[in-house]
């Protein structure tokens, strides 16, 4: 039964600690064979003033109130509605997308100039998202089916995808993207 202790400076939010604790939880069923019920998380705060580091009070670490898996989820529902502000506020300056046939693209305007020919517009059904976490970035990864349609006009649907992000500094640093597409256009 293990048990995890942590100390936090005060002023996180609950759902940034709720998160934190379920996360715990995650890792350490990752390395120990323990159902989550057997694992026990506590959280300590202390007061900004009662702590110090180098002799120096500090300030809680900024916390993203937004999960890696709801920033991608942002991302992809703002270019489905062709809302590209929207998409833009959710990718990072140097920001790598490649999809099936692609280059390397670095802007959505690319994306879409790219696609124009491909399809009219594509929309997604998830199926699910899985979250990893790395020392420096966290990786999402989703995979569902398209639907949407071909430039005449026809439609189609229930074509496999997997789009895989990594997500630095609260951004979406890099997007690979592979699906049946071209498999069901033929």
């Amino acid at each position: 039964m293990p048990v995890i202790q942590v100390n936090l400076i005060r002023g996180y939010s609950s759902g940034v600690k709720q998160r934190l604790c379920r996360r715990l939880t995650d890792a350490t069923r990752g390395v120990l064979d323990a159902a989550p019920e057997a694992i026990t998380v506590f959280l300590h705060e202390v007061e900004m003033d009662g702590y110090a580091r180098g002799g120096r009070a500090r300030a809680p670490a900024i916390a993203s109130e937004e999960t890696p898996e709801e920033r991608v989820r942002a991302f992809l529902t703002a270019l489905e509605a062709r809302d590209l502000d929207a998409a833009e506020r959710q990718i990072s300056d140097d920001f790598v997308m490649v999809f099936p046939g692609s280059p390397e693209m670095t802007r959505l305007s690319d994306l879409i100039a790219w696609a124009g020919d491909r399809y009219r517009f594509v929309r997604k059904t998830f199926q699910t998202f899985d979250t990893c976490d790395h020392e420096d970035h966290s990786v999402v990864i989703c995979h569902g089916h398209l639907s949407g349609e071909w430039p005449d006009g026809t439609p189609f649907e229930a074509i496999r995808f997997i789009d895989r992000f990594e997500v630095r500094d609260n951004r979406l640093a890099r997007q690979d993207v592979w699906n049946d597409l071209a498999l069901a256009r033929s």
